[in-house]
Order: structure tokens, then sequence, then C-alpha cells
């Protein structure tokens, strides 16, 4: 499916990890590349290695010039957090060459079973959790996409996998075209990433994506207890399968009594308990129930996604428990980076909390989670550039139990003292990471740092 790139001009747009990736597989496929970022052009052979001396690599750093797209180039790879206002991109979209996303270059050459997963909230637990499986089950597996290892990468490594898990995000897969999984899944949809898309209905279309080209042939798996993801039920061409934490469905996975349930038609297998489900909170439960009917369908046993389902941890900064110090216990839950997976945080911890939340404004409405705060919280420190309009909803919800911090640092310390015994300090931000790091695997990292600290 690849377009013969030998020997043409092609740009790669962003030099992060999957733009370094999309650079180095258009290399592999003999293409001549030029790679763009805002970093140095210095900066960028020193940091991104990338090949030294190729003469079929261009390297320009330092900013966006419109000029390093011409009628030469055939191809532009945009990285997911590029936006489409950058000057190369829109002399691309005047001069009719396609821009595409990593993912979708990588899909060009995967030749395996592809299972894809999207959703505001729990991706990344997800997609480890179906990947996992998989592997248990003897699969040789790549976990890949969003949750750090790009799709590219995974090519680049030419050990060809039976099985691709991919968490993909909405600005993955909005630069898609042909890109079809045969397994996929939308977990929910809840508003996010909003100063990136220009509306609601711009981010659900985006999704959507993930299943635009499956056939007869393929499976859609729907959350039937998220409005927004059950709305999508009559759109693709493949079958759709449900899953629900609250009602019983006719093709899909469910709770009956207790248990966790898999049908399909007259096939049914009943896998275990869920309160043996290792990883804790409502919501991993529904996490739980779409990766084992995505691990089901594509071929694995009853038995062993139920073993998988009890002795999963979960993933790094989702509901990530850190410790104990002088009875205060710590959860690392920096994966909230929107108000929906910082409430399902708070629901998913029975005891009172004090909160760290703050962080790069999404341009969300804080007013649901300010009243989430009120019910669940005992105390709150604000961090990042948000603060001024989260606690403003803070006042609103007549919850005035809160702290500023200038320095993370400070919040974990304020934190702690604010706390008593028997009480948990949460990192669920709610916000993005980039006003204060770089992501938010950063902020979990320094957030465990400064626990450590504390605990001498």
């Amino acid at each position: 499916m690849l377009l013969k790139l030998e020997g043409k001009q092609t740009v790669v747009i962003g030099a992060a990890r999957s733009g370094v990736a999309s650079a180095k597989l258009l290399l592999q496929q003999g293409a001549l590349v030029t790679i763009n970022d805002c970093r140095s052009s210095d900066e960028l052979r020193r940091e991104a290695e990338l090949p030294a001396s190729n003469e079929a690599l261009r390297i320009i750093g330092g900013g966006h010039p419109a000029e390093i797209v011409n009628q030469d180039v055939v191809l532009v790879v945009k990285s997911p957090g590029v936006p489409d206002s950058l000057p190369p991109l829109l002399r691309a979209k005047e001069l009719g060459i396609p821009v595409i996303a990593e993912v979708e270059l990588a899909y060009w050459l995967l030749e395996c079973l592809l299972v894809a997963i999207t959703g505001t909230n729990g991706k990344t637990t997800t997609t480890a959790l179906t990947g996992e499986m998989y592997r248990a089950a003897g699969k040789k597996t790549a976990v890949a996409g969003n949750i750090g290892l790009p799709l590219s990468a995974v090519v680049l490594a030419g050990e060809r996998p039976e099985v691709v898990v991919a968490e993909l995000s909405s600005f993955q897969l909005e630069g898609t075209g042909t890109f079809r999984p045969q397994l996929a899944t939308v977990l929910n949809i809840s508003p996010d990433h909003l100063d990136r898309h220009s509306s609601m209905d711009a981010y659900r279309e985006a999704k959507a994506k993930i299943f635009a080209n499956q056939g007869p042939t393929d499976i859609l798996v729907l959350n039937a207890d998220d409005p927004e993801a059950y709305a999508l039920k009559d759109l693709p061409a493949s079958q759709v399968y449900l899953f629900s934490r609250l009602k019983e469905v006719a093709r899909g996975a469910f709770l009956r009594h207790g248990f966790l349930v898999l049908r399909d038609g007259e096939r049914e297998a009943v896998l275990c308990r869920q309160e043996e489900i290792c990883i804790p909170g409502t919501h991993n439960q529904e996490n739980a129930l779409a990766a084992s009917l995505l691990a089901w369908l594509g071929g694995v046993g009853a038995e062993v996604i139920a073993d998988v389902l009890r002795r999963f941890p979960g993933v790094p900064h989702r509901l990530e428990y850190l410790g104990c110090v002088n009875g205060v216990h710590f959860v690392n839950d920096s994966k909230g980076t929107n108000i929906d997976a910082a409430m399902k945080a708070l629901a998913a911890l029975p005891e009172k909390k004090v909160l760290i939340a703050g962080g790069y404004d999404k341009g969300a409405d804080f007013a649901i989670f300010a009243a989430a705060v009120k019910e669940h919280v005992s105390h709150a420190v604000v961090i990042g550039q948000v603060a001024k309009r989260l606690t403003a909803a803070f006042d609103e919800a007549g919850f005035s139990a809160y702290d500023l911090a200038v320095t993370f640092e400070e919040a974990v310390s304020i934190a702690f003292r604010q706390a008593q015994p028997g009480e948990t300090v949460l990192l669920s931000p709610a916000c993005a990471s980039w006003d204060m790091f770089n992501s938010f695997e950063e902020r979990g990292e320094r957030f465990k740092k400064a626990v450590r600290k504390l605990g001498g």
C-alpha cells in the first residue's frame, strides 16, 4: 500500500519520538527526507539519534519555514502534537500534497493482526492489558502507538509481530486515510483537547476515524454505558460488539451477578469475579471488559484472559500506589490529564483525599469537576497555568479548602501537611503537563521523587 518512495522527496514535521521513527522508516524505504522541528539543527542531531552522515537526510531546525515543502515533495508526515496551522503544512495543502500521521505511514507496512484502541480515557490501561492477554496466549505481540513506542518503530524493528495492539489519540487518528484495524474500540468520548480541536464534533470525528475504513469482516467494540461512544453504533460497516458494566448485552462483554461474561451469539464464557480484577476502580472494570473482549475475539482463550485480569497491576502514572509516609498514602495519577479521568480517580479511592490538581489549560469546563472535588476531597492544592480558572470553579461550587502552590515540590509539601493519617495524597491534575513539564510521565516521576524525599 506504501507509495513508491525511492528517490522521492518527503518531509517530516516534528522530531519527537514518532517524527524520528517516521524519518527513519522513510529512509529505510529509500526516500529523501527533510525533518523539521522548532529545535535547532544541532539540538536535533544531538538529541534525536538521527544518522550523522546520510546524504538522503536533511535536518532543518529553529522554526518551520514554508519553503521546505515544494512541488517536488510527494508526502508530508506530521507528528501528533503539530498544529495544522504551521506554514509548511499550509503550503502542502495549497499544493495538494498528502499530509498523513505517523500511524498511517506505519500501517502501510504492517502485516499482522492490528488491534486499535481509542477513547478519551482508559486507552493506556486497556492497551497494556490487551497486549498482555495476547502475550500470555503465546502470541508475538507489540504494544505501541500513543503508549510510548511509535508504530513506525515496530516496523523498523523488523521482527514481524503476529499482533500489534495500538493506543491511538485523536491527534494520531485525524491524520489517517486508509488505516484499517481488524479489531478496534472506542472506549468513551468526553470533552478533551478542545484547545486543539475546533469543537466536540471535530473531536468526535477524529475518534471515529478508527473504524472509518473497516468492512464486514472487521469488528468494532463500543461502550454501551457511554452515550457518546454508544451513539456511534450505527455508523460502521463492521460488526459491532458492546461492553457494559451496567447491563447484559446480546453480543459483547458484561457483568452478571458479579462475574465478567463474554458472549458471541450462542457462545458464552465466564471469566472471573469482578473483585478479582487486580486494578482498582469501577472505570477499570470497563477497561477490563473491553480488553477481554478484544482478546477473546482475536482468539485468546477465556482461561488465559481471566489469569491476566487477576494479576495485571496497571500502568505507571495511572492510580499508581507509591506507599505510605507517616500514615499518609500517596497515589500517582499523573495520567489523569482531563476532568473525566481525574473524577474517575477520585471515585476509585474510597477514603478522603488531599488532591493536587492543575496544569496546562486545555479549555475544559471545571464546574462538574469542582462538584466532584467538593464531594471527595478534604483539601486541594492547585498548581499551574490553569490555577485562576480552577480556583474560580472551586469558589463557585462552594469549596474553599484549597491552597495555591508556585512549584510542584511546594504542592507536594503542602498536601502532605494537610493530609491526616489514613488519608491519601492524590496527584490527579485534570490538566495536561505542558506548562511545567515535558510530559505527564515527567510530572509523575517528579511526584515519586518528592514522595521519596518526604519518606527520607
